[in-house]
């Protein structure tokens, strides 16, 4: 058994779902379909998911919703259309939405509601479209498969409890089409997973039906080793381990959600990244393990966004629970945080920018001094991250000097490095305004 899973450009317009039903129908083994909401058609276009959100929005804020409404239902019209099938779920949204909205739900809750009527919708359109076809589909709310999680609007964690329900659909004889991104929780309310969220959809059902092979279909043909925006024509990764992937998604490449990945690599279940537009390509596979490469460097990610929260004081490394007090004064504040460089008498905190604002970064600096007394403490803001990725990196000597070379020869100042905690990769702090520079040169570095 296979799951497979379409992203939101695979399911983006009525063409797009018939190149997806002759996947489906290529390969019997395909019997778990997954789905996003439909992205964007073309460049300019508007994700129904951001659709959904300024429904919502305006409808908080007491405005007008509409002709907001009224662009969401177009979208499905137009491929219902387009694919000769009943348009009886344009009917079904309309009252959905109005449903949310006029329910005693939380403002959370009716957003996370909101936000899941594009995969549910979705699902809806492609399992009657399949039936059209002639192919034996079933459209199947996360509810009914048996996808249940925690209690948290907008980053839903899976309860345990759910594999053994999933586990009963390999009983099934029938193609089943699930909505991504969200599920149930015990009390029955309808909660969202982080926003990319369908792809961890894809991962726990794989994981749950424990399938032979997770596929998931997007744009491209396979992993590249680095942002093809920023390297013309990078070269192609044909595998990845678990690790990798993680590493490469939580710094910046996009083709992943950085969390979806770990339901299926628990339950050790390969994950190939295929190409709905061709889908006959290679593609990249992504396991537990590979065999040793001499180029241990598999990838290189970037991101920005980032800040730095650097805390100096003299002596620092003698004075119980300093650490813990840093870290305590961000807890009170909400604030989580990505990596905690530190040195004798100083320890920088990085965090991501949107969870840190001006109003909040007043307040830490304040309650930093007041409660920790330090010499120095001073925030850097525009900040980003570079990782060199790869397995075996940290047995493979001169890795480092490569890295500090290619930056010496971009000419970008390093504010910092962090490689002691991970065995996969290394990290790299820079304005973010090097980062486009710095990437290049690593690549010609690490693969010219």
């Amino acid at each position: 058994m296979k799951v497979a899973k379409f992203g939101g450009s695979s399911v983006a317009n009525a063409e797009q779902l018939r190149k997806v039903a002759n996947i489906i129908q290529d390969d019997r083994e395909r019997k778990v379909i997954v789905v996003s909401a439909p992205g964007k058609r073309f460049s300019e276009d508007t994700k129904v998911t951001d659709l959904l959100i300024e429904l919502g929005d305006a409808y908080l804020k007491n405005e007008p919703y509409d002709s907001k409404l009224q662009k969401i239902l177009d979208r499905f019209q137009e491929i219902t259309t387009e694919l000769q099938i009943s348009d009886r779920v344009i009917k079904e949204i309309e009252d959905g939405i109005h449903s949310i909205l006029s329910s005693d739900d939380s403002d959370a809750l009716k957003m996370d509601a909101l936000k899941a009527t594009g995969e549910d919708s979705l699902a809806k359109v492609l399992s009657v479209y399949l039936q059209s076809l002639g192919l034996k589909a079933a459209y199947l709310n996360p509810k009914n498969a048996g996808i249940f999680v925690s209690d948290n609007p907008g980053s839903a964690q899976i309860l345990d409890e759910s594999y053994e329900h999933l586990y009963k659909l390999r009983n099934r004889d029938d193609i089943v089409v699930i909505p991504g991104f969200f599920g149930y929780t015990l009390d029955g309310k309808l909660i969202t997973f982080s926003r990319g969220g369908s792809d961890i959809t894809g991962s726990i059902v794989a994981a749950g039906v424990r399938a032979d092979l997770y596929e998931n279909f997007t744009d491209v043909d396979s992993v590249y080793c680095v942002n093809p925006n920023i390297v013309e024509n990078p070269k192609e990764i044909t595998s990845l381990t678990y690790k990798e992937m993680r590493e490469l998604s939580y710094a910046g490449f996009s083709v992943f959600h950085d969390e979806a990945l770990i339901p299926a690599f628990k339950a050790d279940i390969p994950v190939c990244i295929k190409n709905t537009n061709n889908p006959q390509g290679m593609g990249t596979i992504i396991v537990a393990q590979k065999a040793a490469q001499p180029n241990p460097v598999v990838g290189i990610a970037s991101d920005t966004g980032f800040v730095s929260i650097y805390v100096s004081k003299y002596l620092m490394n003698r004075e119980l629970g300093f650490g813990r007090k840093l870290l305590t004064i961000l807890e009170d504040e909400g604030i989580s945080f990505e990596h905690t460089p530190s040195g004798i008498d100083d320890i920088s905190v990085i965090v991501r920018e949107s969870r840190m604002p001006k109003d909040k970064e007043e307040r830490v600096i304040a309650r930093i001094k007041k409660e920790l007394k330090p010499d120095t403490v001073h925030v850097d803001r525009d900040l980003a991250l570079i990782m060199v990725v790869g397995e075996g990196m940290d047995s493979t000597v001169g890795l480092a000097d490569k890295a500090t070379h290619a930056f010496a020869k971009a000419n970008v100042n390093l504010e910092m490095i962090n490689q002691g905690s991970s065995e996969v990769s290394m990290m790299f702090g820079i304005k973010a305004s090097k980062v486009n520079e710095s990437v290049r040169a690593l690549y010609e570095m690490f693969f010219q």
